[in-house]
């Protein structure tokens, strides 16, 4: 269908042709100015950009309808035709990725661009576009791993992403908007940005080199051409991007990837710790700096931490040399660790510096049947709250995860969510102590203290 032409588009166009007829006759410019040669980001970028991938991916949704057209008996009454139309459409999305091993044929991208697609291409900067299979993601931290055909590919060296300082000059290289694939320039705005809500592990590094819908996945390299992370968010409060961007470190890139490889996801460790940011005022009460440390505000009993020695009030300085700023810096140092890997943590206890090894180990929840612990409790599923939760360093209690409709639990009160906080007037933390403090009254009533939504309640089950 032809569509009228706008006087701005008229005037492109003429601006375009006019560009066209002056560009032959202009001279390119000087390799050098006055003996000094001119900066350009041109021979780094020859070798980094064939690297960068375009991936195009395509994904069956399933169409909702009036579920009345599936029944035949309702068809046939209103003498409908025979269904003849597509239950399912297909959906297509585009997004960047990088080539950080060639001979094996790896590409790193972002967990959301592969998400639950059917099939992936990926397009090389010289044009070849092969099919892809998804090696492994985490979701957990948005990144993936898939494998194309080695052969005649290029990849990314990986520089150490810690050495990165505040005013770095970085370049994101990626495909946004589907244009095809484009450069960016800028510095390093900021480093170790978290709880942004973005990701359940976020250690960002932030950049005002633009990022774009597209560029997800895409490489963010340093003046050498070396990946110092991949392209992962935007903030766009108007839908465009305000220079706001945040990549993943590479180095947690490198460490991800290797367990992806290994094991198709992240094994992630659990020290079994809930913490707190070290506040001014706490540190003026423990005597030390503000901004350096986490504060153990709970260890989960049998955990990591706990046959370590951790105690509640513990400050944590240092983890394997790396130094610890906050809880955030905490929580990503030991979930980038691999279960069963040791770990070193520097701490101070009552003012006085001490040393700890802790084992990592796979943090399994301790759960309990309510029909064990007391004949009004069952039909209730119990769970202690784990590092995991969005509740761990702030509520100490036992979460109900599950309640049998009609069951004694359900009929006592007790609902999904709610989370047990106390027993008889006695305050508890795990299934264990509401087992134990339970045992020895199954005749008897309980007095259930527990925080329901933004609020506490008492019920008194007989």
């Amino acid at each position: 269908m032809h569509t009228p032409r706008s006087p701005l588009s008229a005037a492109l166009l003429v601006l375009g042709l006019s560009l066209s007829l002056i560009a032959p006759v202009q001279a390119s410019l000087p390799a050098a100015v006055e003996g000094q040669a001119l900066p350009t980001l041109a021979p780094m970028l020859e070798r980094a950009t064939p690297a960068v991938v375009n991936i195009a991916t395509e994904s069956r949704v399933q169409l909702r309808r009036n579920p009345l057209l599936d029944d035949p008996f309702f068809r046939h009454f209103f003498n409908l035709p025979p269904d003849q139309q597509p239950r399912e459409r297909k959906t297509q999305s585009v997004g960047s990725g990088v080539v950080v091993d060639a001979r094996r044929g790896y590409v790193i991208t972002n967990h959301h661009v592969v998400d639950g697609v059917d099939t992936i291409n990926v397009t090389l900067r010289d044009g070849r576009t092969l099919d892809a299979k998804v090696i492994g993601s985490d979701p957990e931290s948005d990144i993936a791993v898939i494998q194309i055909p080695s052969g005649n590919l290029t990849a990314l060296p990986l520089a150490d992403s810690d050495s990165l300082r505040v005013g770095d000059f970085v370049v994101a290289i990626g495909n946004p908007f589907g244009l095809g694939q484009t450069v960016t320039s800028g510095i390093v705005s900021a480093l170790g940005r978290t709880g942004l809500g973005i990701q359940g592990y976020e250690d960002f590094i932030q950049t005002d080199a633009s990022i774009n819908p597209g560029n997800s996945g895409g490489a963010l390299v340093n003046l050498r051409g070396e990946l110092i992370g991949i392209n992962t968010a935007i903030i766009a409060p108007g839908g465009g991007n305000v220079g706001i961007g945040f990549a993943i470190p590479a180095n947690m890139v490198a460490r991800l990837m290797n367990q992806i490889v290994a094991h198709g996801a992240v094994r992630r460790g659990q020290l079994g710790v809930a913490v707190q940011d070290l506040t001014p005022d706490l540190a003026r009460a423990f005597n030390i700096p503000a901004g350096q440390g986490a504060v153990i505000a709970q260890v989960t009993p049998r955990s990591a931490a706990a046959r370590a020695g951790l105690k509640e009030g513990d400050v944590v300085l240092r983890i394997n040399e790396r130094v610890i700023r906050d809880g955030s810096a905490l929580r990503n140092t030991v979930g980038l660790l691999e279960v069963g890997e040791t770990l070193r943590m520097e701490i101070l206890r009552e003012g006085k510096p001490m040393t700890l090894e802790a084992q990592v180990g796979e943090y399994r929840p301790a759960m309990a049947e309510g029909e064990a612990i007391h004949p009004q409790l069952a039909g209730a599923v119990f769970e202690d709250i784990g590092p995991r939760s969005p509740l761990a360093g702030r509520i100490k209690g036992v979460l109900i995860t599950k309640i049998e409709s009609g069951s004694p639990a359900a009929r006592a009160g007790l609902r999904p969510n709610d989370v047990i906080i106390g027993v008889n007037h006695r305050a508890i933390s795990s299934a264990d102590e509401l087992r134990q403090l339970t045992r020895g009254s199954a005749g008897g009533p309980l007095l259930i203290n527990l925080l329901r939504g933004q609020g506490e309640l008492v019920l008194m089950l007989r």
